[in-house]
């Protein structure tokens, strides 16, 4: 049976990674950004020109109305959806008292508030066919929470509650929900921090380096293949940092 595949955030990093490799197994790749276009494009280019096909969306996750309207196209156009990533994330640093009530709600409008606006209308398809796997990307900062990124390990930690309640609501459909609670990951999300500061959080690194977008997309799909009986696990890829 023909199946999709659905990446939130997938015009850079994790998201496009995910992308390229889940094109190499599902018939349809969905994907989404918000501000960045033109890389989205690219990256659906990209899909297209391996022969699968890849349909993308420019708008924000975080906007209930545009996240049905887009998941009523991917549900008309593409075969059934067997697979949201909900990958799609922003981060705030500095420290608590100089954030503004519009930067907190951003930050946790986007990885949080998404995830109920991308899983709540591909469950009932999910449901009704007793196959599926939401799989979202969450962050060590969710575990153990990051001085000076309250907001997003809140968000985070919110991420990881989110995963474990609804795979106890999904479950006996036998429907799946996981996380991924990611380390320090070569992406643009890293971009603030300098040249010496992420050589000094390398040496912290067990595995003396940060990971890498294709990993992370190598470990969604590996849990996406996983037994049926994983689920509701925060599955830890941090080069042993935590």
């Amino acid at each position: 049976m023909k199946q999709t595949a659905i990446i939130t955030g997938a015009s850079r990093g994790i998201g496009r990674a995910c992308a390229l490799e889940l094109a190499k197994y599902f018939d349809c790749i969905a994907i989404n950004s918000f501000q960045h276009p033109n890389d989205l494009n690219e990256v659906q280019k990209l899909i297209e020109s391996s022969g699968t096909q890849c349909i993308a969306f420019t708008g924000d996750i975080s906007d209930y109305d545009f996240v049905c309207d887009m998941m009523n196209q991917i549900i008309e156009k593409c075969p059934p959806v067997d697979l949201l990533v909900n990958n799609a994330g922003i981060s705030y640093v500095g420290l608590l008292t100089d954030m503004q009530i519009t930067d907190w709600n951003r930050v946790i409008q986007t990885n949080l508030t998404s995830l109920f606006n991308c899983s709540q209308p591909v469950i009932p398809q999910m449901v009704h066919r007793r196959s599926g796997h939401i799989i979202n990307i969450s962050s060590m900062w969710g575990i153990s929470g990051a001085s000076c990124e309250v907001a997003y390990s809140a968000a985070k930690g919110g991420v990881n509650a989110f995963t474990k309640a609804l795979a106890k609501e999904l479950a006996p459909s036998h429907v799946r929900v996981n996380a991924l609670a990611c380390g320090a990951i070569d992406t643009q999300m890293n971009a603030c921090f300098s040249e010496s500061e992420l050589q000094d959080l390398c040496e912290d690194i067990p595995a003396c380096r940060l990971g890498t977008p294709e990993e992370i997309a190598q470990m969604v799909y590996f849990v996406y293949k996983s037994p049926f009986y994983m689920t509701g696990e925060i599955i830890k890829i941090d080069g042993g940092y935590l």
